[in-house]
């Protein structure tokens, strides 16, 4: 099946949260009218299995997350995206690769964790070359923020990971100082608190556009402490 395949469901200004064919549309802004409620991760609708679960941000196109759906078959893999164009490119992939342990939503991750992702319910969560925003008036955009951080401490079995990837330096830098001053989480690299190989992890569409322009890529990864 092509992306193409996968229409838009929505007309003008509509918009509600709904779970099909191995996508799940969730607004970006919480709705006053929305009665979805999430049946779970094990239900025949999601996954049908108590498997663990992956989350992986800012999927893309889904190369990376395909590649480990196809590779880790007993895990299950969410790939959260916010844009349909990319979306609906994993959704093609899931459907060309009969991939029945990945499901994409289409959404914003922040909302998509804080509204449906249970207390302990995630086995570990990648991020994989996120918007830098590299503009201070822009920070505010970044996916990590003292609030987020927090909702993925939640959602994070104990002693499970966080990792997040990035060619952008200053990015590294913010990701750095905001998990530090988080006592949730420990860094599982020493100082300073990165490394720019991760042997067997995986590539994707950015990891292979940064590397061809010469760029250094930081593997950071943090685990979850109990408190």
């Amino acid at each position: 099946m092509r992306p193409d395949d996968l229409k838009f469901p929505f007309t003008g200004n509509e918009r509600y949260t709904f779970l099909s064919n191995k996508i799940w549309f969730i607004p970006w802004l919480p709705l006053d009218s929305d009665t979805f409620a999430f049946p779970g991760w094990s239900h025949p609708d999601v996954f049908g299995n108590d498997n663990p679960v992956c989350v992986e941000y800012c999927s893309g196109n889904g190369a990376w997350i395909a590649e480990k759906a196809i590779e880790f078959p007993l895990i299950n893999w969410v790939a959260v995206e916010k844009k349909f164009a990319r979306a609906r490119k994993i959704w093609s992939k899931i459907k060309n690769l009969e991939l029945a342990n990945l499901i994409v939503i289409c959404g914003e991750a922040r909302n998509a964790t804080k509204l449906y992702f249970g207390d302990q319910t995630i086995e570990d969560l990648y991020i994989n070359f996120p918007d830098p925003w590299p503009k201070s008036r822009h920070a505010k955009h970044r996916i990590i923020q003292k609030e987020f951080v927090q909702e993925m401490w939640r959602v994070l079995r104990d002693g499970q990971s966080l990792t997040f990837v990035t060619d952008d330096p200053p990015y590294s830098e913010w990701l750095i100082e905001i998990m530090g001053g988080d006592p949730g989480f420990a860094s599982q690299f020493p100082e300073p608190f990165f490394v720019n190989e991760q042997p067997n992890y995986g590539s994707s569409y950015f990891d292979e556009l940064w590397r061809a322009k010469g760029r250094a890529i930081r593997y950071h990864q943090f685990k979850k402490l109990k408190m």
